[in-house]
């Protein structure tokens, strides 16, 4: 006969057995869902003719605004419907938004100005000459100040959004890409002619430092880990350089897919993302020190921009149907195959 000692602890063991299979079960979904892959949850069809270049969130309000062509498109993140536009432009890149929820600022590469629209109601307000063709563009939060980088002058506008006046001009090393801010004073910016990261004080309006990028050729897109004090710069040859922001050394190189031109980061799930006009989206783990490749995604061929809302944790991408590639001649020896007219897409990328 088992004496009642035995039997109490054949009875609490059975009871940490239940226990623990039940929190096993309870733990086993809830690691499958925070290793779940990304998809392509949907497609937004904007349509209509011309170009593309650059796509910004404005998380808090549920807006996602599209450089296309000579207007900006205005679509709300929830319902994916065209809200809106800014029209009347020449050849648009980028959108950076001010502090207060007020303004949004424009970089207009063809008329070499920036323009200031009213976010309530997408209205141009003003219109800044700056360099020659402004590109990328980033609001810096201490200084209360945006920063236009100009491609063919090699050179960034600083504005002051209080009184929409260019306060400052800083020459560059060579033909400046996409700009980020870290929050406390600095901008960063990527170098493609010269395969590197300029740092420069927003206070002082000057450059610090250049970095050089180690296994990185001509750096496009650029991306920031504020709290971690990391940059991601995508680079052709299927390269991304992780660098110090502190330091400037290059921290390491992964594998992502070929022809990207932007980047993004995800503070929360510590995640680097490149966008591929190769038609892949690449994910990177980087809470780790290697930085291993989680996925590459296969979107659509031409989806080499993107953005990342911090709200919802998606990524959206764009790009359109193409018709087949003309035959190079002597005038163009490396000719674009035509957009299809109306396909142009929004891609919404998620868990």
């Amino acid at each position: 006969m088992i004496s009642r000692r035995v039997s109490r602890i054949f009875e609490n063991l059975g009871k940490v057995v239940l226990a623990t299979s039940f929190t096993c079960a309870l733990l086993v979904p809830m690691t499958a869902i925070a290793q779940k892959p990304y998809r392509v949850l949907s497609k937004w069809t904007i349509g209509g003719d011309g170009g593309w270049d650059y796509l910004a969130t404005d998380a808090g309000a549920h807006r996602l605004y599209v450089t296309h062509g000579t207007r900006v498109e205005v679509l709300d993140t929830r319902s994916g419907k065209v809200i809106g536009s800014i029209q009347g432009l020449q050849g648009i890149h980028g959108v950076a938004f001010d502090g207060t929820g007020k303004y949004g600022y424009i970089s207009d590469g063809r008329a070499g100005t920036v323009v200031v629209f009213d976010r309530s109601n997408l209205q141009k307000v003003a219109s800044i000459p700056v360099g020659t063709n402004p590109d990328g563009i980033v609001f810096e939060p201490v200084t209360k100040t945006v920063w236009a980088f100009n491609g063919r002058s090699s050179n960034v506008s600083v504005i002051d959004t209080a009184t929409q006046k260019v306060v400052a001009t800083i020459a560059l090393p060579g033909k400046p890409e996409f700009p980020v801010a870290d929050g406390k004073g600095v901008v960063f910016d990527n170098i493609e002619s010269k395969n590197s990261i300029v740092r420069l004080d927003a206070k002082t309006k000057t450059l610090t430092a250049t970095w050089p990028l180690t296994n990185c050729e001509s750096p496009s897109g650029l991306a920031i880990d504020t709290a971690g004090r990391k940059l991601f710069s995508v680079c052709d040859g299927k390269t991304m350089a992780v660098t110090d922001a502190n330091t400037g050394k290059t921290l390491a190189n992964p594998t992502i897919g070929d022809g990207p031109d932007a980047a993004g980061y995800d503070a929360a799930r510590k995640l680097a993302f490149s966008s591929n006009g190769d038609g892949t989206l690449t994910v990177v783990d980087a809470s780790k020190d290697t930085y291993p490749v989680l996925q590459n995604l296969t979107t659509q061929k031409g989806a080499r921009t993107m953005s990342f809302d911090s709200a919802t944790g998606r990524v959206y991408l764009v790009t359109a149907e193409f018709g087949p590639k003309p035959a190079a001649t002597a005038d163009n020896p490396r000719p674009r195959p035509a957009v299809v007219p109306g396909s142009f897409t929004v891609l919404v990328v998620g868990r």
